[in-house]
C-alpha cells in the first residue's frame, strides 16, 4: 500500500497589528529573509512533505505568489486567500484538499503558523510519522513558568483562583497534524454548533470528536511564534545563532555521480581542511583547482591573484560550480599587544579576502547556479579572549553568508557556512600546540561534511560539524 500524501498548510492570515506594523508580520524580514520565506523554506526542504498550500491574508495573495516564484518554492501548489478567522481559513484549506483527492482517499495534513519560522525538520518528521498510527497530532513543550488562573473583581483587579499542577501543563505549538478525513469530520460537526469558536484545530477535534485521541509530539523552545514586537528581535538573534546538519549522500557512487564533470576552486587548499576537500572532490571525479600561499603562491587577500585564479580555472574547465574558502590566520594574544601588521593581516585574510572571493566568484557561480562555501568557528557566538580578531571575523562570516544567500538567491547561487568544532589543523597546532586527539575533529571529517553541504540544495545556513553528530559526516 502506497504511503499517504502529505500536505503542509501554511497559515499566513495574520495582519501584524500586535507587532505594530503596517504590513502583515509574515513579510517582516528576519536574518535577511521574510518570515514567510523562512517558513516556506522549511517545508520545501522537508523530505516527507509532498506539497504546500499557502493560506494568505486578504489582499496579499499576489505578493505571496511573487515570493513563491522569485524564491523557486516548487512545492507550493496554490496560494489561497484566508478567511476572516483561523477556523474559516482552515475550512477553506480542507475544502481545497478534499476537492483534489480521489473519492474515498485520505491524506496527511500539517497546519502550521507562518509566523513560526524556526520550526525544526525533526518536528516535521515526527508529526508525519505520528500520523501513521494516530488521527490527530499536536506539538507541545513543558511550561517552565507557573501558570495561574485568575478572576477579575471589578475595580479591584485580578485575583488568583487556582494554580494548576505545572507537571501536566504544556505550551502548544504548531504544526497541528491530522488525517484529512478526521479534521474534515470535526469541522462538519462543529458547523452545526451555533456557538462554535476555536483558536486552533486540535481543540476542534477535542471538542467535537472526543473519542479521537490527540497524540503529542515533543516541540522545541526555538519554535517560537512571532507575535509581539520583541519577538522579531529574539527570532533574528536565534537565526543568527542557529545551526544545522546536512545528511551525507547515500554511498560512494552518489558522490561520484554528483561530482563528475564539476569544477571546484579551493582557496586555502595547501593543507588542512582545504587540502582534504580538494583531494576528496578530485577522487570523486571533479576537476579541482586548489590554491594556497605555499603551493600556488595565491594570497587570498590579493584581489588580483584571486580573480586570476578563478579566470584560469574557468578557462581550463569551462565552468566553475563550487568555490570554497578555508584560508584563515589565527594569532593569539591580547589586542592591545598586537602589532599593526598582525592586525592588518588578520582583517585582510579573515574578512576582506572572503568578501573579495565572493565578489570575484559571483559571475561564475551565477552561470553554473553554483555554490559558495565559507567557514566560521564555534567562537563566532561569543568573542574569545586572546583571539578577539579571529572570533569577531568569524562572526562576520555568518552575517556575510546569510546576507549573500538572500542577495544571490534570484541568481541561483547558494551560499553556506560550515561551523566545525575544534579541528586538528596545522593552523590550530601552531596556535595551541598539541592537544588530546580525541578532543578534536579531524580535517577529513570536516572536509566530508563540506562536500555534503556543496551537494545540498540548502542556502544561507550555518552547518555544524561536531565530534558526536548523529546526522553529520563527522560521526562516520
Amino acid at each position: 500500500m502506497a504511503p499517504m500524501r502529505t500536505t503542509a498548510v501554511v497559515l499566513a492570515g495574520g495582519t501584524g497589528q500586535r507587532v505594530g506594523l503596517a504590513l502583515p508580520k509574515q513579510f517582516v524580514k528576519i536574518a535577511g529573509r521574510s518570515v514567510l520565506e523562512h517558513t516556506l523554506g522549511i517545508f520545501e526542504e522537508a523530505s516527507g512533505v509532498d506539497d504546500v498550500l499557502l493560506m494568505m491574508a486578504p489582499g496579499y495573495v499576489t505578493r505571496a505568489e511573487e515570493i513563491v516564484v522569485k524564491k523557486r518554492l516548487t512545492k507550493v501548489v496554490c496560494v489561497l486567500e484566508g478567511g476572516a478567522t483561523r477556523n474559516d481559513t482552515t475550512e477553506r484549506a480542507i475544502a481545497f484538499l478534499t476537492a483534489r483527492l480521489p473519492e474515498g482517499a485520505d491524506q496527511k495534513v500539517l497546519f502550521h503558523d507562518a509566523v513560526r519560522p524556526l520550526l525544526s525538520q525533526r518536528i516535521v518528521a515526527d508529526c508525519i510519522a505520528a500520523l501513521d498510527t494516530h488521527d490527530a497530532v499536536d506539538v507541545a513543550i513543558p511550561t517552565a513558568d507557573t501558570i495561574i488562573v485568575t478572576r477579575t473583581h471589578g475595580a479591584d483587579g485580578e485575583y488568583i483562583t487556582d494554580i494548576p499542577d505545572r507537571s501536566r501543563l504544556r505550551r502548544g505549538q504548531t504544526p497541528q497534524a491530522f488525517r484529512l478525513s478526521t479534521i474534515r469530520r470535526a469541522y462538519r460537526i462543529a458547523a452545526a454548533d451555533p456557538s462554535f469558536r476555536a483558536t486552533d484545530d486540535c481543540s476542534v477535534v477535542l471538542n467535537y470528536l472526543p473519542d479521537v485521541p490527540i497524540h503529542v509530539v515533543r516541540g522545541d523552545a526555538h519554535n517560537m511564534k512571532v507575535t509581539e514586537p520583541v519577538d522579531i528581535h529574539i527570532a533574528d538573534k536565534l537565526f543568527q545563532l542557529s545551526s544545522h546538519t546536512v545528511p551525507p549522500q547515500s554511498g560512494e557512487d552518489a558522490y561520484r555521480r554528483l561530482l563528475a564533470g564539476k569544477a571546484l576552486v579551493v582557496f586555502g587548499g595547501s593543507y588542512g581542511i582545504g587540502a582534504d576537500i580538494a583531494a576528496l572532490a578530485e577522487g570523486y571525479g571533479a576537476t579541482v583547482f586548489a590554491h594556497g600561499r605555499s603551493t600556488t603562491g595565491v594570497h587570498v587577500e590579493n584581489a588580483e591573484q584571486v580573480e586570476k585564479a578563478l579566470a584560469e580555472a574557468y578557462a581550463v574547465a569551462g565552468r566553475i560550480d563550487y568555490v570554497v574558502n578555508t584560508a584563515a590566520v589565527l594569532r593569539t594574544g591580547r589586542l592591545n599587544e598586537c602589532s599593526d601588521a598582525s592586525i592588518r593581516e588578520a582583517l585582510e585574510v579573515n574578512y576582506l579576502a572572503p568578501v573579495q572571493i565572493a565578489k570575484a566568484a559571483h559571475r561564475y557561480l551565477a552561470a553554473s547556479r553554483g555554490h559558495l562555501l565559507l567557514y566560521t568557528s564555534s567562537s563566532y557566538t561569543r568573542g574569545r579572549s586572546e583571539y578577539s580578531l579571529y572570533s569577531s571575523s568569524k562572526a562576520a562570516m555568518v552575517n556575510l553568508t546569510q546576507a549573500l544567500a538572500d542577495e544571490w538567491a534570484a541568481d541561483g547561487v547558494r551560499v553556506n557556512c560550515v561551523n566545525p568544532e575544534r579541528t586538528r589543523t596545522p593552523m590550530r597546532v601552531r596556535a595551541f600546540g598539541e592537544e588530546p586527539a580525541d578532543s578534536l575533529l579531524t580535517s577529513d571529517a570536516v572536509a566530508r561534511t563540506s562536500i555534503d553541504v556543496l551537494l545540498s540544495s540548502r542556502t544561507g545556513q550555518v552547518v555544524d560539524v561536531r565530534l558526536e553528530s548523529p546526522a553529520g559526516s563527522a560521526a562516520r
